[in-house]
């Protein structure tokens, strides 16, 4: 893939495709990570002098203008972080887009209105993508790709704008690519996984690829319980995927074939209801209670998975062990967390709510060798897939 130091940007017109899909509450930002991540490429192209046209997503507002989805606090943010003015267009690819980048002079920066006020941003139809990507790379010159988190999607602004433009990947990009091959390509051993959150049909095909390719895989969160039943433990009311059993079932046989050490909760945080002041107990993992729900990885669990990622050389962790949004359940993900901090081996949070949990634990970001912004697309990457935002940028 070609970088922004191929590309001739002084005085001339990119469109930026960043990642700036954070959180909001109230229309107040609650973590601004990924805006913080975005800025190096914007503000390397702005001191180059180029005319810097930002476009991302936030939420899923399903191709209708939506006022509680609009980029406009991300522009408020992202001029604080910057230092600079960003210039914020009322529309996506029309009038108000228009007159706010001809407004452009060399060094400033726009950005426009949530993408996905736009049906065809995300169409299926390739007519009616390609035509609102014409739209798109008419405001611009050159392209730059510098939203890691969508380009698993085969998305306008991630796809078909590439292809229309001279084009180059981000600084963020081709940091997250390099730290992807780092884990795929040849690890340094033992290499160890973490998965947790809720359900293991989402990661059916990283567990496939990975049972191939890696010496631990620790299983916590939601998804651990599907695997302690498919071993026929009680699970009480616990997170469940039935229909995944013999899937799972699979997947512990093919661990034990390939020496694969697959390391389970021995112990969980137990509660009465998913509620942030539930009573709870801790239970061993083949003995929880009819009446109970598994919410946390207990304590013996937290020693368990910091033994076994203690000599690991490198590490890849995604999704929370139990529901860290609630205080008496987030230790087992502070835990793990922690384990990574003081590990010497090479450290990759992969994205998606575990970089949110870091950062609102109030953990040190910089105690990890990579936090990537794109969980689902690391976790594509891991799958062995192809990614269509990748795959135009290589064209």
């Amino acid at each position: 893939m070609r970088t922004i130091d191929d590309l001739d940007v002084k005085g001339r017109r990119v469109l930026v495709r960043a990642d700036l899909n954070v959180p909001l509450d109230g229309g107040a930002i609650t973590d601004d990570g990924r805006i913080r991540a975005s800025v190096p490429t914007i503000r390397a192209l702005a001191e180059r002098g180029a005319r810097v046209v930002v476009c991302a997503h936030l939420g899923r507002p399903k191709g209708e203008v939506k006022p509680e989805f609009s980029l406009a606090p991300v522009a408020v943010r992202l001029a604080e972080l910057l230092g600079r003015e960003v210039r914020f267009a009322t529309d996506v690819a029309g009038e108000g887009a228009r007159e706010t980048v001809d407004s452009l002079g060399d060094g400033d920066v726009a950005l426009l209105e949530n993408l996905r006020f736009e049906p065809g941003e995300t169409a299926k139809d390739d007519a009616e993508r390609g035509a609102f990507a014409d739209r798109l790379a008419a405001l611009a010159e050159l392209y730059v790709g510098d939203g890691f988190g969508a380009v698993h999607r085969k998305h306008a602004s991630v796809y078909d704008v590439p292809r229309r433009l001279p084009h180059a990947a981000g600084g963020l990009v081709v940091a997250e690519v390099d730290v992807l091959r780092k884990l795929t390509e040849d690890p340094a051993r033992p290499y160890a996984v973490v998965l947790g959150g809720a359900k293991v049909s989402d990661k059916l095909g990283v567990i496939a690829n990975l049972l191939t390719k890696v010496d631990r895989l620790l299983i916590g969160g939601g998804m651990a319980y599907t695997f302690l039943a498919a071993q026929g433990h009680e699970v009480g009311g616990s997170l469940l995927q039935a229909d995944q059993l013999d899937q799972v079932r699979g997947f512990i046989a093919e661990a034990r074939e390939r020496g694969v050490d697959l390391v389970l909760p021995v112990d969980v945080v137990a509660a009465t209801e998913f509620a942030p002041d539930a009573e709870h107990e801790v239970v061993a993992a083949d003995a929880i209670p009819a009446d109970r729900q598994g919410l946390d990885i207990g304590p013996r669990t937290r020693e368990l998975f910091a033994a076994r990622l203690a000599d690991a050389r490198t590490v890849f962790w995604n999704g929370p062990m139990g529901v860290f949004e609630f205080e008496a359940f987030s230790g087992g993900t502070r835990a793990v967390a922690e384990a990574l901090i003081a590990s010497p081996a090479f450290t990759v949070v992969g994205g998606g709510d575990s970089a949110a949990a870091v950062r609102s634990l109030g953990l040190r970001e910089d105690g990890f060798s990579h936090i990537s912004t794109g969980g689902g697309a690391s976790l594509e990457y891991l799958e062995g897939k192809t990614l269509p935002g990748l795959e135009a940028l290589a064209e």
